[in-house]
């Protein structure tokens, strides 16, 4: 139990450090050296442009992602619970925070239940890929159970690890494990990084693993590393900046996959949604522009997805594409 107060201490420091202080990275996402080309002759309104799309066999109706954020110690049900209101809402799916906590004291799994609230969306459960030699592939199946989850989110967090005080070093192994988990599972497996990016080389790894999809989720957003620094590490401060930029980490996963890819890190409006969409990714991801409305309610995340949603659609206009698969021909790499 004590180990399980240590993790639910860090949770509650994380979530207070992302609210109180800036936590981004000082690399943007990468997303400003692309443009779309504008279209003066759309020929179309806003009723006409199709946002939906599928994302490991279940439909989305906007191809967005709440990414994963918390859950593990008193009062981050209530944050779970908004989110997952509002994506139900929304028609989108959602990722828990890591469920390590949950596995040290089963007492906080309700921190990670949504299902009543939201019984229809995609849901990932989630672990660290650094956990995995801790945890039989039998104990990870049961937290993934336990909450009603459709799969699970494995996250890799190297930097943040190897700069926090009391974070695991031992990062040997990962892929095996990572693929073991993989053939013991019959539910998708996706992996994600969080806030370093992705190469091309480690995506082309993961896919060969047997991973379902991947999440990039590249530098320009939420450094962990400078919220560790916060919480005192020295180390820290030398790696804020670390990290793919999240456009890069796309465009390089991109060219050697053919799983499904999830672009996080840094999102912030409709235009990055559909750029991110037009470069190869299924569904664009959001955090921490979710955390402050979800302290404050459903409606106040709905109210932000709904402006990233409607940027989505006249972005889409201004192009003439009257669906995602239309966006594909439409943006190019600005010249120096």
């Amino acid at each position: 139990m004590k180990s399980a107060k240590k993790t639910s201490s860090r949770k509650d420091d994380h979530i207070r450090i992302c609210i109180e202080r800036d936590v981004s990275s000082g690399k943007t996402n990468g997303f400003e050296m692309y443009e779309f080309e504008h279209n003066a002759l759309p020929e179309t309104r806003p009723s006409d442009v199709d946002t939906s799309t599928e994302f490991l066999g279940r439909r989305f109706e906007l191809p967005l992602f709440i990414e994963a954020m918390t859950g593990g110690s008193t009062g981050t049900e209530n944050i779970n619970r908004n989110l997952a209101m509002a994506a139900e809402k929304m028609g989108i799916g959602m990722g828990v925070g890591s469920q390590r906590a949950m596995l040290e004291n089963p007492e906080i799994t309700y921190t990670y239940d949504v299902r009543d609230v939201a019984p229809n969306i995609f849901l990932l459960g989630n672990i660290g890929a650094v956990q995995l030699p801790v945890y039989s592939v039998k104990e990870v199946r049961k937290i993934v159970k336990d909450i009603g989850a459709d799969g699970l989110a494995v996250h890799l967090n190297a930097a943040q690890e190897l700069t926090q005080p009391e974070g695991d070093s031992d990062w040997s192994s990962v892929l095996k494990n990572i693929k073991k988990l993989c053939n013991g599972v019959d539910f998708p497996v996706v992996v994600k990084e969080t806030g370093c990016g992705i190469s091309g080389d480690v995506a082309r790894k993961l896919e060969s693993a047997g991973v379902s999809a991947i999440d990039v989720s590249g530098a320009g957003g939420t450094s962990w590393t400078r919220v560790e620094s916060y919480r005192g590490s020295e180390i820290a401060r030398a790696f804020i900046d670390w990290g793919i930029p999240t456009a890069e980490s796309l465009v390089r996963c991109r060219k050697v996959v053919k799983i499904p890819l999830i672009a996080s890190g840094g999102i912030r409006t409709g235009i990055d949604v559909a750029k991110s969409l037009a470069m190869g990714a299924s569904l664009s991801g959001f955090a921490l522009p979710l955390l402050k409305p979800a302290l404050e309610s459903h409606n106040a995340v709905i109210g932000v997805l709904e402006r990233i949603a409607t940027e989505l659609k006249v972005t889409m206009l201004l192009t003439g594409a009257k669906n995602i698969d239309n966006l594909r021909t439409k943006l190019s790499p600005l010249r120096g």
